[in-house]
């Protein structure tokens, strides 16, 4: 049926929403045929001997986003090379388009369970949306584990970060008792890419677990220490960072520790407390970040020890983002990087209560963090970096300049 054919079938008065879909179906099933019909053209031009042609291979059903379509391929083969016509359009075997595939693994990852696929597509792609069941999803899965597999033993060799982030996420597991740990590094570059740099198994965020992830990191490659790595307190990551990476300086996130100083007052007395500490980390300089910090402790000391405890023994840690370019402040101070990625990737496992494995666990991880790193801007300010690997010394956000004494 010729394009043009199919554009004169409706008037505008008779395209309702079913014939609509009709006429888009229609279109597109018009226009892969011929897409096929013009490629195999261009096979037998290529072809420098006798190419037969012997009808066409039988129909075969496509779901695609504009609905179920029939396409017949013309069977061709090249006489000499004894090689059949393969379309990259439409690849042998294949049911569905890649937009398709596409739409599966979105649903999956924003949260639809599998006995909701049915609905799901219908939904979208209509009645005629057969053939995708639950096993489809565990083929996908088993996909995404290989894909994991295979992105956790890549390559490091000359890859280098500036800042890294660290955190851990506990998740359940249907098919065990245990809750496993997903590590969770990430990395600003030299370009100021923010990118994904390790997603490890771990029995729990401490300093074993880490250290496995940083020497295999090492041993991959990733020979050159971060300049400054960014986490919460808690974790084991410290303490493993100090031996693997003993050169790179600590910065405690702010929006942990603000929580857990608070946590130990009354809630009355929350609110001004609050305020105080983000006059620490919000201060100009470190200077003045200091004064806030001891203003802090001279107001609370008395009555909230074990909040002030809370507080100084990390202060060192928690002022280290002054010595870094102001630009990349909002960035290296907490470790929010990571913890917007952590939202969609706790909404997917309370949507479906957890992975069955520990295995789908990670490749769920992987997929989703993978998603989400496409979307990571720049670091402001990360033309800035160039010069933090040259070695350049900051202070209070502002490069230092050197001062040549005149004889």
């Amino acid at each position: 049926m010729k394009k043009d054919d199919i554009f004169q079938q409706f008037s505008l008065e008779e395209i309702s929403k079913s014939a609509l879909d009709e006429f888009v179906r229609q279109g597109a099933q018009a226009m892969i045929q011929k897409a096929i019909q013009e490629k195999v053209e261009e096979f037998i031009q290529a072809s420098n001997t006798k190419v037969v042609r012997n009808g066409y291979l039988p129909e075969r059903k496509i779901l695609t986003p504009a609905g179920t379509l029939r396409v017949k391929q013309p069977r061709v083969r090249d006489e000499k090379n004894k090689s059949p016509f393969k379309s990259s359009i439409l690849p042998p075997y294949a049911r569905r388009s890649p937009s398709i595939e596409a739409v599966i693994s979105t649903l999956y990852l924003k949260g639809v369970g599998t006995s909701q696929f049915g609905e799901a597509l219908e939904a979208l792609l209509g009645s005629k949306a057969k053939g995708l069941s639950s096993t489809t999803i565990t083929r996908l899965k088993r996909a995404w584990e290989k894909e994991y597999l295979n992105w956790s033993k890549r390559d490091l060799t000359g890859e280098e970060y500036i800042y890294v982030w660290a955190d851990g996420i506990y998740f359940n597991v249907r098919l065990g008792s245990d809750r496993p740990c997903v590590l969770f590094l990430m990395g600003a570059n030299s370009q100021g890419e923010k990118k994904l740099i390790a997603i490890y198994d771990g029995e729990r965020e401490s300093k074993l677990s880490w250290e496995s992830v940083l020497r295999d990191l090492k041993k991959r490659g990733l020979k050159t220490a971060p300049q400054l790595a960014i986490g919460d307190g808690a974790l084991g990551f410290w303490a493993a960072l100090e031996e693997i990476y003993p050169k790179t300086k600590a910065q405690r996130c702010w929006v942990h520790k603000t929580a857990n100083v608070l946590d130990k007052m009354p809630k009355s007395t929350q609110e001004k407390a609050k305020s105080m500490i983000h006059d620490i980390y919000l201060a100009e300089t470190k200077e003045e970040a200091e004064v806030a910090f001891d203003e802090f402790l001279e107001r609370y000391e008395l009555k909230y020890p074990k909040s002030c405890e809370c507080l100084r023994k990390d202060r060192e840690a928690l002022l280290a983002f002054y010595d870094f370019p102001a630009e990349q402040w909002s960035h290296i101070r907490t470790t929010n990087p990571i913890e917007s990625t952590f939202a969609t990737i706790r909404h997917r496992a309370k949507q479906t209560k957890g992975c069955g494995s520990r295995k789908a666990t990670l490749a769920m991880v992987y997929k989703l963090a993978e998603g989400a790193e496409k979307k990571w801007r720049k670091l402001r300010g990360h033309k800035q970096i160039t010069k933090i690997v040259q070695g350049i010394q900051f202070k209070d956000g502002v490069e230092v300049q050197e001062h040549k004494i005149v004889a």
